[in-house]
């Protein structure tokens, strides 16, 4: 059910607690189980707006169709100002799906606790080393694992994680705690407890076992070998749009839902969840409630990064050169929406692989409504970030496919003659251009190379080999020349109106 301020009466809202919840307007979902009867099984590391609206959603459900053993001990590294308001609100909060239409209000009660570490190291161990325990989740960003993008490698050098090693019974740092809680529990001859990260980022499992079992290693080799051969590192895939919940919001929440929720969560309808079937302490019947148990995340991280991932880029360069700023603005645009479901469907569907359980037509159709959704607007100069990474592990593996089966690549030429335009640093008025990524470096070669796409392109560390191949420097170098002439939307239409003569 849907709501908007100007369908509800003006009356105060409700503030947010166990006694409220049947004060709340009929239209807000409220948990209709006994949450006294909640056992945790889960501890989750990391309680930020994304949990609350993805993995906590889900568990919610699941406690709401009869399984209660499967409640979640909360843990925060940094933040107790969400744990006190938490604690004011009886551990409920707000998820709000905005929706094109209107909004879907769900009260979450499945958080059963919530630990502030830095106030005290030894309950969060406690609940860890819990005979109950048998998940940890993990969302704690994708720099929170300490992993060399280059080597592979886990940086010991961190000084927390010295202190860690030093005092490892007074942890500060996620594996610091992993580590000491698994040490605890093979002392105790209790089962290891699975780490499940639902972190944004591809391979999330071997990341995780990589920092957990090297964090160990320099602790303790047989207890670091006890973990690699007994704890479960499962992959997972999540999606769902999230952002920061502004004071804005709060306020709008408040008197569009009649929901007094002082953080509440706004995030879109969409969610997708999943999860590598290998665990080591049992795992919760998810399945019931939409999530993918698999033997093999990676071909879903696959069509997720080169139709969602590779989308996000092309638009984002070639949207705000074009004078737009968010995502349905650009999707407004019928040459760049056309634009968006020709890149996919002509360019890079071909060459992605049948998986279970997913439609890539449908996939397509629901992306390009996701992008459109003027609610739950994305900022193009935030999609722009990191495009030296996003290009060659989003757009380039595509491209050689493309070349490789002579398939049409000139879309994603020109998404990638958009990068190249960008990191020029002005767009065609002059005015600066947001460049945030960790290549600077490559600013000044595109300056300089202006609108001769060789230099770039002679990127190998960002290109490989492909960028000297001639079937795609010079397509590139024709979308480049083309930009430079009109614009990213004239040049769109001549690309789009060669494709269809071809």
């Amino acid at each position: 059910m849907t709501t908007s301020a100007s369908t509800r009466a003006a009356a105060p809202a409700v503030p947010l607690s166990d006694r409220t919840l049947g004060d709340l307007p009929p239209d807000v979902s409220v948990p209709t189980y006994d949450r006294s009867a909640l056992r945790p099984a889960i501890v989750h590391i990391g309680v930020g707006g994304f949990h609350r609206a993805h993995q906590a959603v889900y568990l919610e459900e699941l406690a709401r169709r009869g399984a209660t053993d499967w409640g979640v001990i909360g843990v925060g590294l940094h933040s107790r100002a969400i744990g006190e308001v938490l604690a004011d609100q009886d551990r409920l909060w707000t998820v709000v799906e905005r929706a094109a239409e209107g909004d879907r209000a769900t009260v979450v009660g499945v958080l059963t606790d919530y630990l502030y570490a830095p106030d005290g190291p030894e309950k969060v161990l406690a609940a860890l080393t819990a005979e109950e325990t048998r998940v940890v989740t993990l969302t704690i960003t994708s720099t929170g694992y300490r992993i060399d993008a280059n080597t592979g490698e886990f940086d010991a050098d961190d000084p927390e994680i010295a202190r860690d090693l030093e005092e490892p019974g007074r942890p500060h740092t996620v594996f610091g705690f992993l580590v000491e809680a698994l040490h605890r529990r093979r002392e105790a001859g209790l089962p290891p407890f699975t780490v499940l990260s639902c972190d944004n980022m591809q391979s999330n499992g071997t990341a995780a076992r990589g920092a957990v079992v090297s964090f160990a290693r320099l602790r303790d080799a047989a207890l670091a070998e006890w973990i690699d051969d007994n704890v479960a590192f499962p992959e997972s895939m999540v999606d769902r749009i999230t952002p920061s919940t502004s004071p804005d919001d709060r306020d709008a929440i408040a008197a569009a839902i009649g929901v007094d929720d002082r953080w509440p969560v706004v995030t879109e309808p969409f969610s997708q969840w999943v999860i590598q079937d290998t665990f080591c302490n049992g795992r919760p019947p998810l399945e019931a409630v939409g999530v993918q148990f698999v033997d093999d995340v990676s071909p879903y991280e696959l069509v997720k990064t080169r139709l969602l991932n590779a989308g996000h880029s092309a638009l984002a360069y070639l949207g705000y050169l074009a004078g737009y700023r968010t995502t349905d603005e650009v999707m407004a645009d019928p040459v760049f929406r056309t634009y968006m479901t020709r890149l996919m469907a002509d360019e890079i569907a071909p060459h992605l692989p049948q998986v279970p359980g997913v439609d890539l037509a449908e996939y397509q159709a629901t992306l390009l409504d996701r992008l459109a959704n003027p609610r739950m607007a994305d900022q193009l100069a935030r999609l722009g970030r990191r495009g030296s990474s996003k290009i060659p592990n989003y757009i380039l593996p595509t491209v050689r496919s493309a070349i490789e089966q002579d398939r049409p690549h000139q879309l994603l030429c020109l998404a990638v003659a958009g990068w190249l335009r960008f990191l020029r640093g002005a767009d065609y008025a002059g005015e600066e251009v947001p460049i945030e990524g960790p290549r600077p470096d490559l600013v000044p070669i595109a300056q300089e190379g202006g609108g001769d796409a060789t230099p770039m392109l002679s990127e190998h560390s960002v290109f490989d080999h492909i960028g000297t191949d001639p079937r795609f420097a010079e397509c590139v170098q024709r979308a480049l020349t083309g930009l430079d002439r009109t614009g990213p939307r004239e040049m769109i239409e001549e690309f789009l109106a060669a494709g269809a003569r071809a």
